[in-house]
Order: structure tokens, then sequence, then C-alpha cells
């Protein structure tokens, strides 16, 4: 495979039984052979997606002094911002030519995740960043529950199995700003090669070459999207839950050629995961004489936790 599927959301949505089969077959079959997807019929609109990269671009584009202003120690970079060069990717000790923002899960006060969430953080400078920024949190998370309810039907489970784990999941979304490139990198890319933590994966902002995704062959594969579409992967906890029936794909970000060094690159994933209790045992479903068991059980949370240490977000 050279390039990776396009799937229509409004398939699974529609009334048509057939047209919905059509669209769990077709993101099942991607989703065991490459492991991505891009995704038309979701539910950003093209004001709120031109309205969220006005309010990341002004944002990161404030005095670095006012940025530092908003990194907040001790939660482990789950909110607010994280500064460029902290975050590396598993196995490495070069960091990513990146900084970027996390809004995360919005809970009511009642709610029994309220004390384990940290709480978003307000941008004073920007009046509507926070706004905008909460408004396509909750559409991508809604694109993403229909997404893996179609994953539920391809696995042979009830429809709705994930909807509990992914209701006041603990989700991030991370806007990314990969700044110019003033001096030659010493061994490092803007985002190195890694598989995503979470369920999956919804990422705007893959118009354009930079997002490379690693085939079965080993051979790096641009992952483009239309103008209209989102870019869907399947994270390591999905695969670990699947045990590797739905593939984490490794992917990369590569920096430009040397003549547009001068340029940023915007992009925002969306990381869909589950409440921390959920647990990642591989499904019985998923495991034969051909496929044993491949991962010990574990929890979501522990699972997390034990990736923000090795991503160096958390110190051990």
């Amino acid at each position: 495979m050279q390039n990776i599927p396009s799937v229509d959301l409004r398939d699974f949505l529609s009334d048509d039984p057939k047209r919905k089969q059509k669209f769990v077959n077709e993101i099942g079959s991607a989703f065991e052979n490459i492991g991505f997807v891009a995704l038309k019929g979701h539910f950003l609109d093209d004001q709120l997606v031109d309205e969220l990269y006005g309010e990341i671009r002004n944002f990161f584009a404030l005095p670095i002094e006012t940025k530092h202003k908003y990194e907040i120690p001790g939660i482990g970079g789950q909110r607010g911002y994280v500064s460029f060069g902290k975050e590396h990717a598993k196995g490495r000790k070069e960091g990513d030519l990146k900084e970027f923002w996390h809004f995360g899960q919005y809970v009511d006060k009642d709610s029994k995740w309220a004390s384990e969430y940290p709480d978003n953080v307000e941008v004073t400078e920007l009046p509507r960043f926070n706004v905008v920024g909460k408004e396509a949190y909750q559409k991508l998370e809604k694109t993403g529950v229909y997404v893996l309810r179609a994953l539920a039907l391809h696995l042979g489970l009830d429809e709705f199995y994930f909807d509990n784990y992914a209701k006041e999941g603990n989700s991030i979304l991370r806007p990314i700003h990969y700044p110019p490139i003033t001096s030659e990198p010493e061994n490092a890319i803007r985002a190195a090669a890694h598989g995503d933590i979470n369920l999956i994966t919804l990422l705007m902002g893959a118009q354009g070459k930079g997002l490379q995704v690693q085939n079965h062959n080993g051979d790096w594969i641009d992952a483009i999207a239309a103008d209209d579409e989102l870019v869907i992967n399947v994270g390591d906890m999905l695969s670990r839950h699947t045990n590797n029936k739905l593939k984490s794909t490794i992917h990369q970000v590569v920096n430009p050629p040397r003549e547009l060094w001068g340029t940023s690159r915007y992009s925002i994933p969306f990381f869909m995961h589950p409440v921390s209790d959920m647990r990642l045992d591989c499904l019985e479903s998923c495991i034969d004489e051909e496929n044993p068991k491949k991962y010990e059980d574990i929890s979501a949370g522990e699972f997390l936790h034990e990736r923000l240490v090795e991503l160096g977000l958390i110190k051990k």
C-alpha cells in the first residue's frame, strides 16, 4: 500500500445498513493493514477550523516569557504550554523540534474524574482561545466516538462497547507549532518516529507534506489529507487491546526541504484516551493459536504513566 485509504463518516451515519457496513469494512481493513485513514464527513466545520488555526497562531506568536507563564510544573505537560524541545520520542534523547499546547477533558465538578484531571489553563491575552479550543475538542471527541463504534462492530463487539470508556476519557487536544528551522538540526526532526499512546488519534493539519507513515515493508509513505479530511490512526492502547489486530503504525514529521526552513508548520492532533480504569487486556476474540497473547494485562492509566515517563514529560 502506497497511500492511506480515504473513508467517509457519512456512510456510517446514514440510515442505509449497506453504507454503514461499507464504512465498518473499509476502516477495519485499513486499520488492520496500515493503521491510518483519511476521514471525510466529520463534525468540524470550516469556520471552526479557520478560527482555531487563527487562535493557535496568535498564541504561539506571543513572547516566550508570556508563553512560559502557562507552562505548569508537576502535571507532566498534560495541560497548558509545553516549550520547544521538551518532548522526545520513546528511545530517543534528542528533543523534537516543536512546542505545543494541551486542552484536556471538560468534566463537571461532581464527576468521579474531576479530582484526577488537571484544570484547563486559561490564556488571558486571547479571550477566544479557550472558547474555540473547547468547541473543537468536543467536535473531535464526537467524531472519535463514532469511529470507535465502527471499530467495535468490526471487532465483533457491541457497537457501543467503547462509549462508557470514551465518555469523560482522558483525551487531549494538542495544537502543535513546528517553528522555522534556523540552523542545521543535529540528529533532530520535527517529530521523531513514534507510535501514539492512546486509542485513536484524529489529526487536523495533514494537508501538506511532512507527516509520514511506515508501511509493513518499512517504507515511509507521505500521509497527505484533502482540505476536508482528518487523518485518523490507531494508537498503542487500541493496538494492545486488540492484540495487534488493529495496527498502531509508526509515523514521523520530517523536516521540510531547506528552501522551506523559514516556514512554520501547525498541526492539531486529538489524542482520544479512555478513562484511566479501562482495562487494556487483550480481547479474547483477538487471541488464537496463530496470534497468541502478546501483552501483559494493564490499565489505561498505568500504561499512560509508563509512556509519559518514556517521553520525558514525567520524571522518574
